[in-house]
C-alpha cells in the first residue's frame, strides 16, 4: 500500500497525474484537465504545457493533448547512459564556458536520438536545456554524425518509410557528413536555433553518443565554424579515451 508522501508537491503531482491520464486515455482536453484535477483553466493549460515541453504530450491538430514520445513505448538505447553523464559532464560544461554556447549530448535510439545531458551557456540568449527530449536523428546534427557511421544500407532500412527523394538526400547529406567529420542541423528542428555535432565512439570505434553545439541561428558564423568543429572534436576526444579508460579498468 502507497502512502502520500508527508511533504507533496500538488504541482508535481498534478502533472504526474495528468501524464497517467493521457497514458490511459490517450487524449485530454484542458477543460477536461482542470475538471480532473479541480483546478483552473489556466493552471491546467500550464501543466500541459510543460508535459509538452518535456515530450510527455503533444498538442493535436484539434488542439486537444495526446501521449508524447515518452509515454509511448520506444526502443532502449544500448549505451551506458550514466556512464556517460559522468564521463561528460564535466568536459561539456567546460566547452560551454570557453565556446559560451550550450552543449549537448545524445544518443540514437531506433530513428531517433535521445538527449541524456545538456550544458547551458551563461548568456542571456542561449539555446536551453534539451534533456529528455527527442528528435528525429535525421534532422538533427549529433543525430546525422551518428547515422553517418551506419551502413548506407542499415540507413535505408531505418528511414524507409520517408519519399524516396527524402531518402536520397539523406542519403547524400550523410555521405558529406562522412567526409568532413560532423553534422549541422541549421534550424531543422527549431526555428531560430542552429547546431553541429560529432559522434563519440568506443574503443572499438563504434558509435556511442554524439556531442554537439547549439546557439541562436543568429550568432551562427560560417568563417568561425571550422574551429568551433575542431574545438567540439577535441573535447569527444577526451570524453573517448576516458570511456576508454574507465571500460578497460
Amino acid at each position: 500500500m502507497k502512502n502520500r508522501p508527508p511533504y507533496a508537491i500538488d504541482s508535481v503531482d498534478n502533472a504526474l497525474l495528468l501524464a497517467q491520464v493521457l497514458q490511459a486515455e490517450g487524449r485530454l482536453r484542458v477543460t477536461d484537465a482542470a475538471e480532473r484535477l479541480g483546478v483552473s483553466a489556466s493552471t491546467a493549460h500550464r501543466l500541459l504545457a510543460m508535459l509538452v515541453y518535456r515530450d510527455f504530450a503533444e498538442r493535436s491538430a484539434n488542439r486537444d493533448y495526446v501521449p508524447g514520445r515518452m509515454l509511448r513505448p520506444a526502443p532502449v538505447s544500448e549505451a551506458p547512459l550514466a556512464l556517460l553523464r559522468r564521463v561528460a559532464g564535466p568536459h561539456m560544461r567546460a566547452l560551454s564556458d570557453r565556446i559560451q554556447e550550450s552543449s549537448n549530448l545524445m544518443v540514437l535510439v531506433g530513428t531517433e536520438v535521445r538527449f541524456i545531458a545538456t550544458a547551458e551557456c551563461s548568456r542571456p540568449l542561449r539555446v536551453g536545456d534539451r534533456m529528455g527530449q527527442a528528435l528525429p536523428a535525421h534532422r538533427t546534427s549529433g543525430g546525422k554524425a551518428l547515422l553517418a557511421t551506419l551502413p548506407p544500407e542499415q540507413v535505408t532500412s531505418m528511414f524507409g518509410s520517408l519519399p524516396e527523394a527524402d531518402l536520397r538526400r539523406l542519403r547524400r547529406e550523410l555521405g558529406l557528413v562522412r567526409r568532413r567529420g560532423f553534422g549541422i542541423n541549421d534550424q531543422l528542428t527549431e526555428t531560430g536555433v542552429t547546431a553541429f555535432g560529432v559522434a563519440i565512439r568506443d574503443a572499438g570505434g563504434a558509435p556511442v553518443a554524439a556531442l554537439s553545439v547549439a546557439m541562436p541561428t543568429a550568432r551562427f558564423d560560417r568563417d568561425r565554424l571550422a574551429g568551433w568543429v575542431t574545438e567540439l572534436s577535441a573535447v569527444a576526444t577526451l570524453i573517448e579515451r576516458e570511456l576508454g579508460r574507465l571500460n578497460n579498468s
